[in-house]
């Protein structure tokens, strides 16, 4: 049966198309050499269950591996000790009954976390045994795990003292850092400090920071694609569409599965740009249920603060640095929204920038809390093709109409959203665009349009002068290079007293910019 790329469940080399990860796998095995407890806390889908499978399999001649998740167990295994004790052991031996001789962990009654350590310490004995724990999110709502956790520390502690064994290592996968587990009680209802509950605090101190990159990179995906290309003969360009994969999704594994999902199953196998620019297009645009997004969607709705830091990353000139500590900050790089490039925050890829965007765009068009109408002039839509310089003259007809004179704070911080806002309507259903926010620094962003399989890169700056203007035109023509096009629009915000409206085309290194200014 040919393989398949796949975006549900655990990836199955013999099945699916799966990138290489060796070097990955590589990385945490030298910390289960060196001993070394460790949480792999990341996003939703982003390939943690996969990594346990593939770690399980590659551990499986040096090491006794019990894999299990706390997905199987419900509450009721979590009612007391003795309970989970029991369920845990149980756990265990499902995990290792598919061996040719497998031991037996739950011969035995365990009354109390107590009788656990000792036992846990019997059945390791002189062995190398690698406990790995998936989905242990749904633990961390339980007092009970605390105790757990404080029963793997303690006998952590004892074997370094040379007073017992215990597993050789230790991981636990889900979302959250179990050693924030207070933050996700807080955060699930769980934790009310201002009833004066008891503190709560993780014992999971003695683990190390994992540092491993989960994220595929552009080789890594370049992998993925070599394998289908050997069984389809398309002739595609590798390393480009890898490339052009990466440049989407950051390498966010459900995305990159996603948009080679459609570019072979809906897009009559385009495995050129457009093709990825069609499949990204139908991830974005589709209304059918989409686990990724909907998750997305829940948490901004229901964190106000992360919902604001997103808009002001996204939609300001509001620059954020990271810091350790920030509370907002650690929840946006939990659910993987965002990433730290040279200490600069950004949202994580150019899908949840324009799925985040859109969302604060249609929300404020519903509220009408921006006096910004909607009306699409059909003339820049003719012939399915997108007239962006009639859109320009379009635009500023609008926005001398409605906002030249308002507040110059207002508009320095909402000159973005006001173009997007205008824009949106154009491009629903037929169109798109994604901020290039890399290159947001500085009170400039880079919009790329896409609609009628033609690209329109865009360059928003606000006017600080001759020089910086020069700038803007050097870096614009430098992203126009990247993207293989050979005209540029600029469009400038002028906020002084005697501003000046220009709407013209120069050419400038032999490439053509239409220059507007509002």
């Amino acid at each position: 049966m040919a393989k398949r790329f796949n975006i549900t469940g655990t990836c199955i080399p013999e099945k699916h198309y799966m990138a290489n990860i060796d070097d990955k796998l590589g990385q945490i095995k030298k910390l289960i050499d060196d001993e070394e407890y460790f949480t792999i806390n990341r996003g939703r889908q982003y390939g943690k269950t996969t990594t346990l499978t593939a770690l399980e399999k590659s551990l499986a001649d040096e090491y006794l591996v019990i894999s299990i998740s706390f997905e199987e167990f419900d509450e009721a295994c979590f009612a007391n000790a003795k309970v989970f004790c029991q369920e845990f052991l149980i756990a265990i031996d499902e995990s290792l009954e598919f061996l040719e001789n497998p031991p037996i962990w739950s011969d035995v009654s365990v009354e109390n976390f107590r009788q656990l350590s000792r036992h846990i310490s019997k059945m390791c004995g002189k062995q190398k045994v690698v406990l790995m724990i998936d989905e242990v999110d749904k633990a961390g709502n339980y007092h009970i795990f605390l105790n757990f956790l404080n029963t793997l520390r303690n006998k952590f502690l004892s074997r370094a003292k040379k007073r017992g064994t215990t597993f050789h290592s230790v991981i636990l996968a889900g979302v959250y850092d179990i050693k924030n587990i207070k933050l996700k009680m807080i955060e699930d209802g769980l934790y009310k400090p201002e009833v004066g509950e008891r503190k709560i605090t993780s014992p999971w101190n003695i683990a190390i920071s994992f540092e491993v990159e989960m994220s595929f990179c552009a080789e890594e995906i370049a992998s993925m694609l070599i394998e289908y290309e050997r069984d389809y003969h398309t002739g595609m360009d590798i390393k480009d569409i890898s490339e052009e994969i990466y440049g989407y999704t950051s390498g966010y594994p459900l995305l990159v599965s996603q948009i080679c999902k459609h570019i072979h199953e809906k897009f009559d196998r385009d495995w050129t740009r457009l093709g990825v620019a069609a499949a990204v297009r139908l991830m974005i645009r589709t209304p059918a249920p989409d686990t990724l997004f909907d998750d997305l969607f829940k948490n901004i709705r229901n964190n106000e603060n992360l919902a604001n830091f997103m808009y002001e990353i996204l939609l300001t000139e509001e620059n954020h640095r990271f810091v350790k500590g920030v509370e907002v900050i650690e929840t946006g790089l939990r659910y993987a929204f965002i990433s730290v490039i040279n200490q600069e925050i950004q949202v994580h890829n150019k899908i949840f920038e324009v799925l985040i965007t859109d969302y604060f765009i249609e929300k404020e068009r519903i509220s009408a809390s921006k006096t910004v109408k909607s009306d699409v002039s059909f003339e820049v839509l003719r012939d399915g093709k997108f007239n962006i310089e009639l859109f320009f003259k379009k635009f500023n007809d609008h926005y001398q109409a409605n906002y030249a004179k308002r507040d110059i704070k207002f508009l320095e911080r909402e000159a973005a959203f006001l173009f997007l806002f205008f824009l949106q309507p154009y491009l629903n259903g037929n169109g798109w665009y994604f901020l290039e926010n890399q290159t947001k620094s500085g009170q400039r962003m880079d919009i790329i349009i896409v609609y009628g399989g033609e690209e329109f890169v865009v360059e928003l700056k606000i006017w600080k002068g001759p020089k910086y203007h020069e700038d803007g035109q050097t870096q614009l023509l430098g992203y126009m290079e990247k993207r293989g096009v050979d005209k540029g629009y600029l469009l400038t915000f002028d906020f002084r007293k005697k501003r000046e409206q220009k709407h013209e085309w120069t050419e400038v290194d032999g490439k053509a910019l239409l220059e507007v200014q509002v």
